[in-house]
């Protein structure tokens, strides 16, 4: 990797999938630049997922770097049910009856097997239908019933999915296979679960509560009742995930973007890590290329100063999983070299809490601007010394320095981080004892050279989570 690659702060998230499970190919992956790989449990056996991440650990000890693992749920599917002789097509204005009746459907009505929709929708709600390809209003709603006009007609297939924009839904997020994949997946030791569907901020206490610190929980902000609750959902999230896929659907597209600035924002005030996701080189998934709009939609993303950029089908099922993989951390790398990039990071900085951490992580960022310093050292047992140094936007990049292999792994996901694995677990260091080893490691890493000035920060005594409160200079 050139200089600027190896020192990407943008981290990769890569889907597997058909096109990307062999060894082989997630070795390739991780030494093009995946730091975290995604398990997608809306597709595949448990099997399946597990030889995926057996595959994954067998790549992180040849790449000799942490990877992490994500396990993205499923959530509720609410789908229509079947028709008697096959697609209708629905036309603009007409009447369409939704209701709880399993008899086949036909051109004026279809079971919809879902009561707790019924008993939601109000006269003036919308239904959208086939990810928003067809609209329809409510215009009556009576037991088990409803009735609707066509806004947008279309092909209606059966078994097509359903969205309620308008509504907050009593269903829960995690379903009765969710809560088996959410089990399994923590069984395999995976070090993110995504939850999908949230709608409040209940939800994302419930699987906190069910991961139990096993796993940092990740909220897909997918559902326009989460973008109103943004602040509280963010807060209870270990991180956020942009989906926007289901949120362009349930959205007007004009505001996809705004949503996505408004999350990474909310996320960098509370130091969480936000990863950017769907669609973003969609065209690679049957080009060896992409698109212009798509290398402006990554490189947006990296301008905002999101955590991570995601690759969904273009690395799970696409033509050129690796090809995808390397464009993103080279357009990436180059945004980043970028002098209006790094006035973005500087100008959106945040008044630090009245702790010695932030206050230690605050004084970092500015000791390091002022002695060009080429990299900070942070030692970190818990990783929150590392994600508030990252919340700064330091110039340099930032060494996480843990003893725990689950914490270096979850601090994949982490802007600008570079996670590693001490072997200090005494907690009699003290900061003399910890400076030279780090600025020595920091140049066995190139991110530094002989004579260079490296940051050290610490706790004293050494050991103990959210005792950050040193700052050492060190010549490497």
């Amino acid at each position: 990797m050139t200089s600027s690659l190896h020192h990407r702060r943008t981290r990769i998230v890569a889907t597997l999938g058909p096109a990307s499970s062999s060894r082989e190919v997630i070795l390739s992956l991780a030494e093009a630049g995946v730091n975290v790989f995604r398990l997608n449990f809306s597709h595949g056996s448990h099997e399946d997922h597990a030889d995926r991440h057996a595959a994954i650990r067998e790549a992180e000890a040849r790449v000799g770097r942490p990877l992490g693992i994500l396990a993205d749920l499923q959530g509720p599917k609410l789908r229509v049910g079947v028709f008697e002789n096959g697609p209708v097509f629905l036309k603009e204005g007409q009447s369409f009856r939704m209701d709880l009746d399993r008899t086949p459907g036909n051109e004026t009505r279809v079971c919809l097997p879902h009561p707790e929709i019924i008993s939601a929708a109000q006269p003036g709600s919308h239904l959208l239908l086939d990810d928003g390809k067809m609209k329809l209003r409510v215009v009556a709603v009576s037991e088990g019933v409803l009735d609707t006009k066509v806004v947008v007609g279309g092909k209606l297939s059966e078994r097509k999915g359903v969205n309620v924009p308008d509504v907050t839904l009593p269903i829960p997020a995690l379903t009765e296979k969710d809560r088996r994949d959410f089990d399994f997946a923590l069984s395999l030791g995976v070090d993110f679960v995504a939850l999908s569907f949230v709608q409040r901020p209940e939800d994302v206490q419930e699987a906190r509560d069910i991961a139990d610190g096993r796993a940092w929980i990740v909220t897909k902000l997918e559902k326009p009742q989460a973008m109103e609750a943004l602040e509280p959902i963010v807060r209870l999230s270990d991180a956020i995930m942009v989906a926007r896929g289901d949120l362009g659907v349930e959205l007007p597209p004009e505001e996809v973007p705004v949503a996505q600035k408004r999350a990474i924002a909310e996320a960098r005030r509370q130091c969480k890590p936000v990863i950017v996701a769907t669609q973003m080189l969609e065209s690679m998934i049957e080009s060896p290329t992409p698109t212009r709009a798509e290398v402006s939609d990554v490189s947006n993303a990296v301008y905002d100063g999101a955590d991570a950029v995601m690759l969904s089908a273009e690395s799970a099922a696409g033509r050129y999983p690796l090809e995808s993989v390397e464009i993103m951390a080279r357009i990436a790398a180059r945004v980043e070299q970028d002098d209006e990039w790094r006035a973005r990071m500087d100008k959106v900085r945040f008044t630090p809490e009245d702790t010695i951490q932030d206050a230690i992580a605050q004084a970092a960022w500015q000791v390091s601007c002022t002695l060009q310093a080429k990299a900070i050292a942070a030692h970190t047992k818990g990783g929150r010394g590392a994600l508030l140094m990252a919340r700064e936007r330091p110039h340099c990049p930032i060494l996480a320095l843990t003893p725990d292999i689950n914490v270096a792994r979850r601090l994949c996901v982490v802007w600008g981080t570079f996670p590693h694995v001490t072997e200090h677990e005494r907690t009699a260091y003290g900061i003399e004892e910890l400076a030279a080893p780090a600025a020595e490691l920091a140049k066995t890493l190139h991110f530094c050279v002989k004579n260079d000035r490296v940051l050290v920060l610490a706790g004293r005594p050494y050991g103990h989570a959210g005792s950050t409160n040193t700052l050492r200079i060190v010549t490497a």
